[in-house]
Formats: structure tokens, sequence, C-alpha cells
């Protein structure tokens, strides 16, 4: 069977990546080892760069996933009872001001049934074999539960096959990076006492660190350290917490008169941080955990994988329709995508070590710190856009024009401002560039040439004196001054 992307692995990524490409009118076959789809919480947060982009899969599409879970406008820093410091998610300059907790089977409940809508269904109980990668396609294998075996030609093969990917594996690409020493727990329970509006709280204790998030109603999720590791790695995890020690960690860590009951899931994990130095291998490609695993401080690591996948998609579809050339655009998924995974890694690597900080006077002098670093309004404001990832940018992209530009305005790699009464850039069933710009004087040849990858209409510019060419995913390409054609021409001469 001849198909022109085939996706391994059906999570929050695999789905994204699915669906996508579904959209864009390519041939898709998605398949999954497991016989459904999970039915835990597992990664619970949806920022708002992720809602910004899944508006463009659909008008309002984004709002489906909105109404299912549940609006959060703030975080704390919290140790016992003093507050060292509060994130306000409302001044966000995005539509959605807040962080959105969905439970990941709900998640990839909605992702799935998007999917469908394009007559695209998840093949599951089926499993990657082996494959062997050439400059024209990717000969592949898969394996049936009932033991048969299916060969498929696909033009694209896409690892979003978890932290012990097979694709990666097969195709040798090295997972760097280390494990930390620390045994950790997870749960969701029902809580009683918890006061105030639903928010994320941390608190930091001489012991360790105890996160709170709210999922709905009484119920939330629990994840707490709990010393140094107490076994070599690669032994496997410890036990699963019990009530009792939960209650124990939350009358210590937490605020006081919470009572725990009804746990819907009770595990342990350890961090790993690895990455893969590039996300491509010819016409094989690696997205979210596949490619990149971190620690789940800041709830950065489903976002980053489906953020991955918006990346890839438009780029792959212009390709495979022989809109543009595979270079630059399939090689700058990978230097786009590392970048922003490495950065990730780092921050959320150092929140992890500042949060299990151990001793006394280290830990007072951290707590003094942040609570005077996170009491200026623009910490504040900085925290709030990294955390929600509408500070994502890509500002040495391959992509990126070069020459003059507008002093006002987003920046080239930046992300374009979004404005409610247009719709979102790449929003339609084939992945275009919009030109911000005044009315007038642009070269009619501009649409003669690259109508199949601009849109047909000017978009009102961002400031008088420039003009923006914005990609599919809502990130600056061209940022020029206001009647500059030569700079368009020039940019689509590039990619085309």
């Amino acid at each position: 069977m001849k198909t022109d992307v085939l996706i391994v692995g059906a999570g929050p990524v695999g789905l994204t990546m699915a669906g996508e490409l579904a959209r864009y009118g390519l041939s898709v076959r998605i398949v999954d080892k497991n016989a459904a789809r999970t039915d835990k919480s597992k990664a619970l947060v949806v920022w708002a760069r992720t809602l910004e982009l899944m508006d463009r899969m659909g008008t309002h599409w984004a709002d489906s996933f909105v109404s299912a879970g549940l609006r959060v406008e703030g975080a704390n820093i919290r140790s016992g009872s003093d507050q060292i410091a509060h994130i306000d998610l409302t001044h966000l300059d995005s539509p959605y001001k807040f962080v959105l907790m969905l439970a990941q089977s709900e998640t990839e409940r909605l992702l799935e049934e998007h999917l469908g809508t394009f007559g695209v269904r998840v093949e599951r109980q089926l499993e990657l074999n082996q494959f062997q990668a050439t400059a024209d396609g990717v000969s592949c294998t898969l394996a049936h539960s009932d033991g048969r075996q299916e060969a498929v030609e696909a033009d694209w093969l896409i690892g979003c096959d978890g932290a012990h990917s097979t694709v990666r594996h097969e195709v040798g690409m090295e997972f760097q990076g280390s494990t930390l020493l620390n045994d950790w727990i997870l749960a969701d329970v029902h809580l009683d006492g918890i006061a105030g509006p639903p928010e994320i709280n941390i608190y930091w204790h001489s012991e360790g660190v105890l996160l709170v998030f709210p999922l709905e109603n009484t119920r939330y999720r629990i994840i707490a350290d709990v010393g140094e590791s107490s076994g070599s790695i690669g032994e496997g995890n410890p036990p699963a917490p019990t009530l009792d020690e939960l209650q124990r960690i939350l009358d210590v860590r937490g605020p006081g008169q919470v009572r725990v009951s009804d746990p819907v899931w009770l595990s342990t994990f350890s961090i790993n941080e690895r990455k893969v130095s590039d996300y491509r291998s010819g016409r094989v490609f690696l997205a979210g955990d596949a490619a990149h695993v971190h620690s789940p401080a800041g709830g950065q690591g489903m976002n980053t994988g489906m953020q991955d996948a918006c990346n890839l998609a438009w780029k792959l579809a212009l390709v495979a329709k022989a809109f543009c050339r595979p270079e630059p655009l399939l090689d700058s998924y990978s230097s786009e995508r590392s970048h922003i995974a490495k950065l990730v890694l780092e921050a959320t690597g150092k929140a992890t070590t500042m949060a299990v900080l151990k001793g006394g006077v280290k830990q007072a002098i951290r707590n003094h710190l942040a609570s005077l670093i996170f009491g200026l309004p623009p910490v504040q404001h900085e925290v709030a856009e990294l955390l929600s990832e509408v500070a994502v940018a890509y500002s040495e992209s391959p992509l990126n024009a070069s020459g003059a530009h507008s002093q006002e305005g987003p920046k080239s790699g930046h992300r374009a401002p979004i404005r409610g009464d247009e719709p979102a850039v790449g929003s339609g069933p084939t992945p275009r560039f919009a030109l911000f710009a005044a009315p007038g004087g642009m070269p009619p040849t501009l649409q003669d040439k690259y109508g199949k990858i601009l849109e047909p209409a000017l978009r009102k510019p961002f400031h008088d004196d420039g003009l923006w060419l914005v990609r599919p995913d809502g990130y600056v390409a061209l940022s020029a001054k206001a009647g500059d054609w030569e700079a368009v021409e020039n940019y689509f001469e590039k990619i085309s």
C-alpha cells in the first residue's frame, strides 16, 4: 500500500500531525501499537500558544477544547503560608488568557474526532517492525496483532512514538542527556479543603517540592519529589504511593487542612532530560517525546510536541504538493524546533533544580531572591509569556529573510500578533503565507507566480511604515519597509 505519510504513534503529537497533514490534503496513515487511546490524564496542561495553533485547524476549533477543560488564570509559588510569587495569565497578548487544564485522554479524544472528519482513523494494534529509507521514499513493514506482516510504501515517515521511539532507534539518532537521580510521585485524587479560585500551586518545602494542579471540581493532580532515587537507573520505579503517604506530604508541604480521597491514578516516575541533535534524517522525521523529553515542570512537554507537529506539517505539505522546494523548508524544521526544545530543557531543568534545592540556608536565600524578582511586574509578564509559549520565536531560522525591516511591529521569526477581527493565518485547506501591507502598489506578478502559496488579499499592516510576510504557522517570515515588494519576491524565489 502507498501513502504520502506514515505516522507512528497516536498520542497528542501524532494525532495533531495527522490532522494537520490530512487537512492539507495529503494521504495519511497513523498507526499505534496500543489497543485503545489512553484512559489516563497524563499530560494535562494546554498552553495559550497551542490553543492559538489549534484555531488554525478550523473555525474556533480550539473552543471545543476550552469547553471540555478547566480555565486557570494564575499560578502561585508558596512556602508554607508565605506567597513567594503569583503569575497572572489574564494579561497575556493572546485570545487565550489562561492555561487550560484538560486530561490527555480528552485531548486525544478531541484530536481523534477531528482527524475522523477527514476520513482518517487510527489503526490500532499495528506496530512498525522495520523500515528502509531511500532518497525517494521509505519502505516500511508493519506487524499486525495476529502476526500478519504488511508492506507499506510512504513518501515520508514521522516518528511520534514516544521516549522509547522505534523510529529513533532504527534511524540511529542518539538520545543525549541525563536522568535526574530523584524519585517522584504522581497522583490524580480528590481533595477537600482547597480554598480560592482554581490555580496552579507550587509549594517549596525543606523536604521537597509539591505541585497541585486543579482538574475539575474536587479532582486534582499532585506531583512531589520524594528524595534521591532508591535504586539504580533501569531497575524500575518504586511502588506507587499510598493515600496515607500522599496525606502526609500534603500535611507537611501543603497549605494545611486539605484531605485526600478517592484516588483515580497513583504512579511514580523519574525525570529524563534528553533530546536528539537532529530531528530529520532524509525522509524520516521525529516529533514530540521521540525527539525530546524533559522535566514536567511548567507542563511544556505535550505542548512542545504538538507545536513540533504544527511546524512540520505545513512545510511537508508544501513540499509534497511541489509548491516549494524541499530545501530550505524541511531542514528548517529541525533547526527551529531543536533550538526550542533546548531552551525548554534548560528552563525546566533550572526550575526543577530550584524547586528541589536542599539546605535551610540555601532555601532561605532562594525564597528571598525569588520573592524580590517575581515581585517585579516585567518579570511576572515575561514568565507568563514563557510558560504560555507565546514567547516562542525562531530568531535564527534559515527561513527568516534578511535585510531592512520596519522599526515597529514583529521581527522575522517572531509570532505575529493575533487580531480577533480576521481569520488565523494558515486556517485554509492549503498552507498559505499572508501579506500584512497597505493596499496598493503590489506587483500583480506576485499573485500570478505565487498564488498557490500566498493569500489573495492583503491584510492590514501591523504598522504604517512596514510590510510583513507571515508563515502558515503564524510566525513572521519577512519584516520589511513598506512597499519593498522586491524583498517579498526574493523570499518566494528562495523557497519555491
